[in-house]
């Protein structure tokens, strides 16, 4: 039975940790939806798992007791989303585990612009700054089901958040390199023509040097 003081572990650890492939998909994965550190992934990865055992174990089940059983599997993955009518039993075992990661809290947050990334939205829950059908919820793992999003909102004051715009490339490329705007205008107003000629004065006068010489 183990002592009920010790938490039980929650989470399985792939068999090579240290794969590479492995290591690049997950630091993605833990930058993108703001992830702690790999324990948290683990655990959604893990939930993920044991649904895909179910629905692999349905199938060497007799066909009545396989449709009983994939009605209960697919109603549970329904709440989340995860499933509609047309999914099958292959469907859940190619099921990859940013479709569950989407149905975070953290990530419900930051979809309804509610913050400007997901480290912020983490902030928010964490500090309590969230609820979830007027509860406080401080809990960014959360899964949200389909009928929540619209329950979430912010616990009694309102945070006002500051839209976050992307930089224009064309313009932090000019003030990297240094052009002013005197620079830009010069460029823009002077006539190509003028410059085909001076470059072309400028290649008559080299040759003339070069027989003089």
């Amino acid at each position: 039975m183990g002592d009920p003081k010790k938490r039980r572990k929650r989470y399985e650890t792939p068999r090579k940790k240290w794969d590479k492939q492995l290591l690049e998909t997950e630091k993605k994965l833990l930058e993108f939806y703001g992830l702690v550190n790999k324990r948290d992934l683990r655990k959604h990865i893990t939930w993920l798992k044991n649904k895909r055992q179910i629905a692999r174990g349905l199938l060497a089940l007799p066909l009545e007791e396989r449709n009983i059983r994939e009605k209960e599997l697919m109603s549970g993955l329904k709440k989340y989303g995860l499933a509609n009518d047309n999914t099958s039993v292959e469907d859940i075992l190619s099921m990859k585990v940013e479709a569950v990661l989407e149905r975070r809290l953290q990530t419900q947050v930051m979809r309804k612009g509610m913050a400007n990334s997901s480290k912020q939205a983490r902030q928010f829950i964490v500090h309590g700054h969230i609820s979830l059908g007027g509860n406080k919820l401080t809990a960014p793992s959360y899964l949200v089901s389909m009928e929540e999003p619209a329950q979430i909102s912010w616990y009694k004051k309102p945070i006002k958040i500051d839209v976050v715009q992307k930089k224009d490339l064309k313009k932090a490329f000019e003030e990297a390199a240094g052009i002013t705007a005197e620079e830009k205008l010069i460029e823009s107003t002077e006539p190509l023509e003028e410059i085909v000629q001076e470059i072309e004065e400028k290649e008559i006068k080299k040759e003339d040097g070069e027989l003089k010489t």
